[in-house]
């Protein structure tokens, strides 16, 4: 198996900005003189549906491993290469990374046992496309009063000459709107649980 490309502790990390954190890994692959992988091998992927509850195990933010975290929304980047799909999240207590079988086993778990609001879709962007359009100026986490509902990075927030702020194009799940292409369970299972060389999907 190939070597990891980050390691969780020297990786940029705010708590509860899955988002930027992602980002953050995805420009790191561009600063990097040493670096094996091709950015067309990532994929940002984020977790959502309409209702905006979604659960996920194995998060750091739960003490037990049978215990989920109820998540709005939550990010994390897929690696295909060498035949292989490897999954990072810096919020996972599982290995970072760590297969994507073991992820879909251990951490997303199956979609059949949960009530329809639960149920999870998956919004799949090529991590170029990702660094080209992401924008965020973290309003989403202010309070109305504009108290931060968490503490922001530390570093500039994200925008392009397009846009200050996008993410909700991001965590909609409506496939008329915003990059990538948006996969329910089953789909997304199938297209990276690989068993041959992935035919990479053209994100736009």
């Amino acid at each position: 198996m190939a070597r990891a490309l980050f390691a969780r502790e020297f990786c940029a990390y705010t708590n509860c900005y899955c988002e930027e954190n992602i980002w953050k890994l995805c420009e790191s692959l561009g600063n990097r003189s040493d670096q094996p992988a091709s950015i067309e091998e990532f994929f940002v992927v984020f977790i959502s549906n309409d209702a905006k509850k979604i659960p996920l195990w194995r998060q750091r933010s739960r003490r037990g491993d049978d215990e989920f975290v109820l998540w709005d929304y939550h990010v994390i980047l897929l690696h295909v290469a060498q035949d292989q799909c490897r999954v990072y999240d810096q919020d996972t207590t599982l290995p970072f990374p760590c297969s994507f079988k073991m992820y879909v086993r251990d951490a997303l778990r199956t979609d059949e046992v949960l009530r329809h609001c639960y149920r999870r879709m998956f919004r799949v962007v090529r991590a170029d496309a990702y660094l080209a359009h992401f924008a965020s100026d973290r309003s989403h986490m202010k309070t109305p009063d504009g108290d931060w509902i968490q503490i922001p990075p530390s570093y500039p927030s994200i925008h392009t000459a397009e846009s200050t702020m996008n993410i909700y194009d991001f965590i909609s799940m409506d496939p008329a709107r915003g990059w990538g292409d948006v996969l329910d369970y089953g789909q997304f299972v199938r297209k990276f649980e690989l068993t041959k060389k992935l035919e990479y999907m053209v994100y736009t």
